[in-house]
C-alpha cells in the first residue's frame, strides 16, 4: 500500500531551530531516502527503482549531473537522489475534479510544497482567456491551440521557448530543431541562471565550457580546491569521491561563506566507518570567505606562486607548458604584482596565514583540481572570477595531465547535454551550419534571447508566447515581482510538466499544461520500447531507460510533444522536409541525426547502447590542445572589484535547504543546518546582530538596497544566528529571489546576481491597524 505524502500546514510560528550538523549523510541519510520511498512507492516500486538508480542498464537520475564511476555499487545513489525518485515516481494523481475544485488564482495562495505534494498531471488542461480554472482537453485539442497561436504571432521572434536541465538529449534536440525550423533563436534555459558564467569564461580562455577533468582524475589529484559549493545537499554522491581521493592522500581545501556539513565530515553508510565509525574528515583547510572575495584569493594566491617563481626562478611555474599552451603570461606577471595586500584582506575577510597556507598547499602540490558550482557563477564579476581559476591552474600545468584540472558542478541533471544539443540562444554558425545541411532548411542567425532578456520582452510586449520545456521559470528567476507581472502580460503560456508549481499558477492570458513522462517510466513508442541519454558534468554520454509503467495511460514523453506540436504548428510548410512521425516512432532516428550535426557523436546510436556509453571529445583534457581565437589557452587580466557594504547593511546569498531540489520542496526541514518544520528564515552572523541590534528569534524584513524606486522585500522572517562570514547573511532559494533585481546580472554572463545581494535587516514592520 502507497501514501500520498503529507502536506503540513504548519506556520512560521512551529519552526524549530537546532544546531548546524558536524557530518553528512550516515544512516540518517539512509533512512531520511528511504522512510518517504517505501511509504510513498511501496516496497517492490521502491527496490525496482533504487537499484535501477545510475545503473549501467537504468536510468540516470534527475537531481544533479555527478557522473557515474565505473565500478558501481547495488546503492548508486545519495539521499537527494532518492528523495527525487521518490517525488516522480509516486503514483498519486491529480484527481480529475481538481482543476473544477481549484483556481488558478487559488492556486497562487498555495507554497511550491504544497503544489508539487498534489500528484502527477496525467491530462492536457487549457486555461481559456478570461477563465480563472484550467479544464481537461484532449491531446490534439491541445496542440491546435497551441499550433494556432504559434501561427498568429506576427514574427517567431514574439515567441519564447525555455527549457530545464531534466530534459534529455534527444528531447532537447528536437525542441531546438522545431524552434528555429519555427524561426526564432529565443531559446533560454536554465544554464542562464547557473553556470553561463563557466561557459562564457572558459570557452574564451580554454576553448571549451566544460570541465577539462574525467571522473578519475580525483582520486589522482594530490589537492581539490572546492569554491563556493555544499555537494552534501546539491550532489551528495561527489562526496563518496571526494573521501576516495582522501584516502588515496590528497589535501581538500573547502572556500565557502557557510560551514557545510558535507566539507565538514562525510559518514558513508555503504561503509563500515561509515556505520558505526567516525566517517572521514573532507576539508583540510576551511577557508571562510566574505561574499564576492573568491576573486580576490585566487588572485592572492596566484601573486604568492609568482613570488615564489622570483624566489627560486625555473623550480615553480611550468615553463614548458606555460611555453608551448598558453599566452598572456608577462601581462598577468605584471598586474598580479601590482595586487593590493589589504584589498584582498578586506574583500575575502581572511587573514594572511589563511592564504599563505592555501598558497603552499598549492605550491606543493603537483596535481590540482579546482572544483566550483554557483557559489562562483552567480556574482557581477563571476566570468572574471572563473577566468582567475583558470589563471591558477595555467601556471602550474594543471589542465591536461591526470588528477588535474577545471571542474564545474553542474547541478541539474542534463543542463549541460541540453547545451550540447543546441539548446542555446548564442548557438554558434557552425551548428547552425551543420543543421542547414542536415536538414535543407535556413536556420535564423540573430541571436534570440535569455532567460533574464526573456522576462524583459515580455515586459515590454515584445515577446507574446512562452513554452516551458520543464522547470518552474517564475520561482527560478530573479526579481520574483517583476517576473510575474511580465509572464502574466503574455498572450499564451505552455509547459511541459510532471507536477504542479508556480509556474502554472503564474500564467499568461491564456494557458496549457502538457504532462509528461518521467524519467523513472518506460517510454513504449512504435518501433517498441524507447530509451534516452544524457551528458554528465564531465562530458559522458550514457543512456537512460525508463524502468516502470508510466502513472496514467494518456502521458506522452517529451520527443512525442514536441514532435507533435511541431506537426501542428508546421505542417503545412512547403519548404520543410523534416519527417517529424519518425522521430517520435523511433529515437534513433533522432539520433542519427544528432550524428550528423553535433561532433563528437558518430555513431550515436551504437555508442550510446555500450554499457558505459562514450565520452566526448575535449581539447584540453585528451590533448592540451586549446581551441581559443587565438589556439592556446589564455592567460588573462581581470581588474579586482571590491564589493562595497555601507555600515547597516548585510551580504545576502540565496541558497537551497537540504530537502530541497532546485525550486522543488520535498519538506520544509533543513537538517544540516538545523531548521524544521518552516523556510521563513534569514541566517546571521551572532556578531552582526550585536552590531545591528537585532537578537536572534526576533521577526524582521529583509529588503534589498538598490538603484531603483521598486520595493523588494521579505517580511517577518525569523532570524537564525549562525556561523555565516562576517557580513553576510542567508536565505532560501526560491523565496529570497523576490530580492534580487533583474538588472543585478554578472557581467557579460547576464546570470543573476543571486550571492551578493546588499540587504538592510530590520524589525517586522507592525501591521497597520495592529
Amino acid at each position: 500500500m502507497t501514501e500520498k505524502p503529507p502536506v503540513s500546514d504548519v506556520t512560521d510560528a512551529d519552526i524549530e531551530v537546532g544546531p548546524p550538523r558536524e557530518w553528512a549523510a550516515g544512516v540518517p541519510g539512509v533512512l531520511h531516502s528511504m522512510e518517504p520511498a517505501v511509504k510513498q512507492l511501496g516496497l517492490a516500486r521502491t527496490v525496482k527503482l533504487m537499484t535501477s538508480l545510475n545503473q549501467k542498464d537504468g536510468f540516470d537520475c534527475m537531481s544533479c549531473a555527478w557522473p557515474d564511476p565505473h565500478h558501481r555499487k547495488v546503492a548508486e545513489f545519495c539521499e537527494n537522489g532518492a528523495k527525487a525518485v521518490t517525488w516522480e515516481a509516486n503514483p498519486v494523481l491529480v484527481p480529475d475534479t481538481f482543476w473544477a475544485e481549484h483556481s488558478v488564482t487559488d492556486l497562487l495562495d498555495k507554497t511550491e510544497y504544497w503544489l508539487g505534494m498534489q500528484g502527477r498531471i496525467t491530462k492536457p488542461v487549457h486555461k481559456p482567456t478570461g477563465s480563472d480554472h484550467y479544464r481537461e482537453v484532449s491531446w490534439d485539442e491541445a496542440f491546435r491551440i497551441v499550433g494556432d497561436k504559434l501561427r498568429s504571432l506576427d514574427s517567431p521572434d514574439e515567441a519564447s521557448f525555455y527549457t530545464s536541465g531534466r530534459t534529455s538529449n534527444e528531447a532537447a534536440f528536437v525542441y531546438q530543431l522545431f524552434v528555429r525550423a519555427f524561426g526564432t533563436n529565443n531559446l533560454p534555459d536554465c544554464s542562464n541562471m547557473c553556470h553561463e558564467s563557466t561557459s562564457l569564461a572558459m570557452a574564451e580562455v580554454v576553448g571549451i565550457g566544460k570541465s577539462t577533468i574525467a571522473y578519475d582524475d580525483f582520486e589522482q589529484a594530490d589537492l581539490i580546491v572546492i569554491l563556493g559549493q555544499n555537494p552534501g545537499t546539491n550532489h551528495p554522491r561527489m562526496l563518496t569521491a571526494l573521501e576516495d581521493a582522501k584516502l588515496k592522500g590528497a589535501k581538500i581545501v573547502a572556500v565557502n561563506p557557510l560551514p557545510e556539513a558535507g566539507l565538514r565530515r562525510y559518514k558513508n553508510p555503504q561503509l563500515p566507518r561509515g556505520v558505526a565509525g567516525r566517517g572521514t574528515d573532507i576539508a583540510d583547510q576551511f577557508l571562510q570567505i566574505r561574499l564576492g572575495g573568491d576573486m580576490a584569493l585566487l588572485q592572492a594566491v596566484a601573486k604568492r606562486v609568482l613570488e615564489a617563481e622570483d624566489a627560486a626562478p625555473g623550480t615553480v611555474l611550468d615553463h614548458e607548458f606555460l611555453a608551448e599552451h598558453t599566452v598572456g603570461l608577462d601581462a598577468f606577471r605584471e598586474h598580479i604584482a601590482q595586487v593590493d595586500d589589504d584589498e584582498v584582506l578586506l574583500a575575502t575577510g581572511l587573514d594572511r596565514a589563511e592564504i599563505d597556507e592555501l598558497a603552499d598547499r598549492y605550491l606543493h602540490s603537483d596535481r590540482v583540481i579546482i572544483t566550483w558550482a554557483m557559489g562562483i557563477t552567480q556574482h557581477r564579476k563571476a566570468v572574471d572570477t572563473i577566468k582567475e581559476i583558470i589563471n591558477l591552474l595555467l601556471l602550474r600545468g594543471n589542465i591536461g595531465k591526470p588528477g588535474a584540472g577545471a571542474s564545474p558542478i553542474r547541478g541539474h541533471s542534463n543542463v549541460q547535454g541540453d547545451r550540447t544539443m543546441g539548446i542555446w540562444e548564442q548557438v554558434s554558425d557552425e551548428f547552425l551550419d551543420a543543421l542547414q545541411k542536415e536538414f535543407r532548411f535556413d536556420p535564423p542567425r540573430e541571436h534570440g534571447v535569455d532567460a533574464l532578456k526573456g522576462i524583459k520582452a515580455m515586459r515590454e510586449g515584445r515577446i507574446k508566447f512562452w513554452m516551458g520545456m520543464g522547470g518552474n521559470l517564475v520561482a527560478a528567476i530573479s526579481d520574483t515581482q517583476l517576473a510575474e507581472a511580465a509572464m502574466r502580460g503574455t498572450d499564451m503560456t505552455v509547459q511541459v510538466s510532471t507536477k504542479l508549481n508556480r509556474s502554472h499558477a503564474v500564467v499568461g492570458a491564456e494557458a496549457l499544461i502538457l504532462p509528461t513522462l518521467g524519467r523513472t517510466e518506460i517510454d513504449v513508442q512504435a518501433a517498441g520500447p524507447q530509451f534516452v541519454s544524457v551528458e554528465d558534468t564531465v562530458c559522458s554520454v550514457h543512456g537512460s531507460h525508463g524502468q516502470v509503467p508510466p502513472v496514467a495511460p494518456d502521458l506522452l514523453s517529451e520527443v512525442a510533444i514536441v514532435s507533435r506540436l511541431a506537426r501542428a504548428t508546421l505542417g503545412d510548410r512547403a519548404d520543410l522536409e523534416i519527417d517529424w512521425q519518425a522521430f517520435e516512432d523511433d529515437y534513433d532516428t533522432l539520433r542519427d541525426h544528432i550524428s550528423r550535426v553535433v561532433p563528437g557523436f558518430e555513431r550515436y546510436s551504437e555508442r550510446v547502447r555500450s554499457r558505459e556509453g562514450f565520452v566526448l571529445p575535449n581539447g584540453p583534457r585528451d590533448s592540451r590542445t586549446f581551441p581559443t581565437e587565438v589556439g592556446k589557452a589564455m592567460i588573462t587580466v581581470n581588474d579586482l572589484e571590491h564589493v562595497e557594504r555601507p555600515e547597516g547593511t548585510l551580504l545576502l546569498q540565496t541558497l537551497r535547504s537540504h530537502d530541497q531540489y532546485n525550486t522543488t520542496i520535498y519538506s520544509l526541514n533543513d537538517r544540516y543546518r538545523g531548521i524544521k518544520k518552516g523556510r521563513h528564515v534569514v541566517f546571521v552572523n551572532p556578531l552582526d546582530l550585536d552590531d545591528l541590534g537585532l537578537v536572534d528569534g526576533q521577526k524582521v524584513d529583509v529588503s534589498t538596497v538598490w538603484t531603483d524606486d521598486v520595493e523588494r522585500v521579505l517580511r517577518d522572517y525569523r532570524i537564525v544566528a549562525y556561523p555565516t562570514a562576517r557580513g553576510c547573511a542567508a536565505a532560501y532559494f526560491p523565496e529570497a529571489n523576490v530580492l534580487v533585481p533583474l538588472d543585478s546580472a554578472a557581467i557579460g554572463s547576464n546570470t543573476p546576481v543571486s550571492k551578493a545581494v546588499l540587504v538592510k535587516v530590520t524589525p517586522a514592520a507592525v501591521p497597520v491597524g495592529v
